[in-house]
């Protein structure tokens, strides 16, 4: 079977995994970042904008949460447990060092209320608490966390314990960081939200440290999360993420990561300025609503003579500012296409290029069936085809 190109016309299209589509030589030059390692992703189009050290394993302090919700999120899912379940609290729990919700062994505490904790408190308690509740032991709960992290593809992650206090091999990147916080707002849209909470302090327990160390909650009306981390090895560290309605486009997200910075001040300014330089030194160029054909080919053998290839989600490109009128494209897919086709089947590869320079490539999917047709309808395409 041979392939075809289609066209070469000013389109892009979103990508269904992590990529570092745009270069430096065609992007303005980041902003100089005072931290050991940064990442910045725009992920209304899965496109990387800027990264240093985004491969150098480090250590992950309290963004090791992060994977922590993921799991306990997966769990509320397939409700192996509810927001409404009480956990104990264990006297391991009661005793964690650093952080803390301040729970002790008397109380039993709703799932949801141990999550704020986790989450705005950074409480090592709490984390420790949902690790026992969830799976029966911390240690297995970290299987847990280690299984996980295989399945969404970390392959320079492992994690030693749930909360993120230093421990030898207990390791990760930007990179997977980055994956690992797409994952998180992409799979559980009910729950991010809380990442996005300013203060939180369980009743009966101090009023002290019931403020989210996330500080650009307060500076950046734009931002809604995710996690903060600090551990004296780590540094300080900032998993961000903001959504600004820009031209074109409503609610385009970034995400940046920022990790070794040298103080909790430090460590949200440095995300700002990352953000700040992605929303400006960029633009998001939508040109296909979600569910809208980028092409429509002839299928032979179909009940229907063609069909639509395009993408579920909406179709976005990040370019340099003002280049967008540089972009070109060209569609490479099976010729002849034959029926059977399934919905969501990959039909195709759309490569996306900013002038001569390759952005991205991604495959297009059949937006509809297309089933066999009958057997006469099937016997007077194969002589068509024998004709051509």
């Amino acid at each position: 079977m041979s392939l075809k190109k289609i066209g070469c016309v000013a389109l892009a299209i979103w990508a269904g995994c992590l990529l570092p589509f745009v270069s430096q030589a065609q992007a303005q030059q980041p902003p100089e970042v005072a931290a050991r390692a940064y990442l910045l992703v725009d992920v209304s189009a899965q496109q990387v904008l800027a990264e240093n050290q985004a491969d150098t394993p480090v250590e992950p302090a309290s963004l090791t949460k992060l994977m922590t919700a993921y799991v306990v999120f997966d769990a509320l899912r397939s409700k192996k447990i509810s927001l409404q379940q009480t956990f104990s609290v264990s006297p391991r729990a009661w005793k964690m060092p650093g952080s803390r919700m301040f729970i002790d062994p008397k109380m039993q505490v709703p799932v949801e209320d141990l999550i704020k904790g986790m989450i705005v408190q950074s409480g090592n308690d709490a984390t420790v608490a949902l690790a026992e509740g969830l799976a029966g032991s911390v240690e297995r709960f970290v299987e847990l966390m280690n299984d996980q992290a295989k399945i969404l593809g970390l392959t320079a992650t492992t994690y030693k314990n749930p909360e993120g206090l230093t421990e030898p091999g207990h390791t990760t990147t930007a990179r997977d960081l980055a994956t690992l916080a797409q994952r998180l707002l992409r799979d559980f849209p009910d729950y991010v939200g809380y990442y996005a909470l300013k203060k939180y302090r369980y009743p009966g327990t101090p009023a002290a440290n019931d403020s989210n160390r996330n500080l650009l909650l307060f500076r950046d009306p734009s931002v809604d999360g995710l996690k903060t981390g600090h551990t004296q090895a780590a540094g300080y560290c900032l998993v961000a993420t903001a959504q600004r309605d820009v031209t074109g486009l409503k609610g385009r997200r970034l995400l940046s990561i920022v990790l070794g910075a040298a103080s909790e001040n430090a460590r949200a300014v440095e995300s700002q300025k990352l953000l700040n330089w992605g929303y400006t030194a960029f633009d998001a160029v939508k040109l296909f609503d979600g569910g809208q054909a980028v092409v429509t080919p002839t299928v032979w053998k179909g009940r229907s003579p063609t069909v639509s290839l395009g993408r579920v989600q909406p179709i976005v490109v990040a370019v340099p500012a003002g280049q967008a009128s540089r972009l070109k494209t060209e569609v490479v897919r099976p010729d002849p296409l034959v029926a059977p086709l399934k919905q969501g089947q990959e039909v195709g590869t759309l490569k996306v290029s900013l002038g001569e320079q390759p952005l991205l490539n991604m495959p297009l999917v059949s937006l509809t069936a297309v089933d066999e047709s009958g057997v006469l309808g099937r016997a007077w395409d194969a002589l068509r085809l024998w004709i051509k």
